[in-house]
């Protein structure tokens, strides 16, 4: 691919330690094809030198306003970007942003640029919670820029909280996510609190026993990964998964379906839509052993009696906390697909239902999808095989179609 035909991404880099974790995004980007231009502060500078950047990126690196002052650097990077990225964003960078500061290449590149923005804050959880931040995210985030949560983690010395740098993986995805949609409309979520459950709940039968499935959760984190580049609060219930946090989520881990219960109703008293993607078992042991249950020589195993498991999805369907809630569903088949999933949207009370067959070596854990998205007024609307981030931006239009109806 010729440097003029690839997708042009700015990576601003602020003055902060994780700095230097801002060289594998840098890789990820230019690894996937992405020209990357990258503009460091002068505090980036004393982290990590501008040779690293200029070898990593393939590109000059240009520091101030007056380096090659005939090419205009301070507009032109800019105004040629289809995304600018700021990784560390630290609290200084947050706030000269806000306030439409232009005292560097970084902050002048910021106002010029008509494209995607994306800030993944670094700092200490103090600093992240101080009023004067808080404001200069609403801010950034009201004029249409994704401010990215940080991630809850070790942070510098022996601190300990909210404020580390979300993975550069999935950074790189949900930059990757913006980019995909092109002129598609990025912000449509912004405002919105969203609350997506994933993965398999699991019901102890003894220490070392449960009942479980095979739900890898990989569907219910591109929901959360495509609502947070598409502006969005997300909320990600995870129940029982392996898969890195999603950039931008607050991840609420759970385990059984009483759990899972317990935080979602919790999460959706003020959420705008609630997407139950998780695998929610139906019945759990009525009885759990407290020690290891024994093979006896000679003698059958005693059957496992169950009980049901409260009906997540239709307790939310009927209990709407929040007014114009839109609740979605996922129902998983291997048979009569499109009339058990009439029949479940119906018995449910959802707005829509996302119907998908499944099987051993179909959907679960798999990387792509294929679903049809019932709706209660009668639709349907096929979703074809493809990655899981294609359904899960299929099912957020639909959400804020019912959204801005309502």
């Amino acid at each position: 691919m010729d440097r003029s035909d690839k997708p042009r991404v700015v990576l601003g880099v602020s003055g902060g330690i994780a700095a230097y974790k801002a060289c594998e995004l840098l890789r990820r980007l230019t690894e996937s094809g992405h020209d990357v231009r990258v503009v460091p502060t002068g505090s980036a500078l004393r982290f990590v030198g501008e040779p690293t950047w200029a070898a990593l990126s393939g590109n000059p690196v240009t520091t101030g306003v007056w380096e090659d002052v005939h090419e205009v650097p301070h507009v032109r990077i800019g105004q040629e970007a289809d995304l600018v990225v700021v990784a560390p964003a630290t609290a200084d960078t947050l706030a000269r942003a806000a306030h439409g500061l232009a005292d560097d290449l970084l902050t002048n590149t910021l106002l010029t640029a008509r494209c995607p923005v994306v800030f993944a804050p670094a700092m200490h959880t103090e600093m992240w919670e101080h009023p004067a931040t808080t404001e200069n995210v609403a801010t950034l985030r009201r004029r249409g820029a994704v401010v990215i949560e940080p991630a809850v983690g070790r942070l510098t010395g022996k601190d300990t909280g909210k404020g580390r740098l979300p993975d550069p993986g999935e950074i790189f995805e949900v930059c990757r996510r913006l980019l995909a949609r092109g002129s598609a409309p990025g912000r449509d979520l912004a405002g919105r609190h969203v609350v997506v459950s994933a993965g398999g709940t699991r019901e102890p039968l003894d220490p070392v026993r449960f009942l479980g499935n095979r739900s890898s959760g990989r569907q219910g984190y591109a929901l959360a990964r495509t609502a947070v580049a598409r502006g969005a609060r997300v909320t990600l219930v995870a129940a029982n998964t392996s898969l890195p946090d999603p950039a931008g989520a607050d991840v609420v881990p759970v385990g059984t379906a009483v759990q899972l219960r317990e935080a979602v109703l919790k999460a959706a008293e003020d959420a705008d839509a609630v997407v139950m993607a998780a695998a929610v078992a139906d019945f759990r042991p009525a009885r759990y052993a407290q020690g290891k249950i024994k093979k006896r020589e000679g003698r059958e195993p005693e059957p496992v009696a169950l009980v049901r498991n409260p009906d997540v999805l239709a307790e939310l369907s009927a209990a709407r906390p929040r007014p114009g809630q839109v609740v979605v569903g996922f129902a998983a088949e291997t048979d009569d697909v499109l009339a058990n999933g009439r029949a479940k949207l119906a018995r449910k009370g959802c707005d829509l239902l996302v119907v998908n067959e499944v099987g051993e070596d179909r959907t679960f854990g798999a990387e792509e999808n294929e679903a049809v998205v019932l709706g209660s007024d009668g639709s349907e609307t096929p979703v074809p095989h493809g990655p899981k981030e294609d359904l899960a931006d299929t099912v957020w239009d639909k959400v804020v179609h019912m959204l801005n109806a309502g």
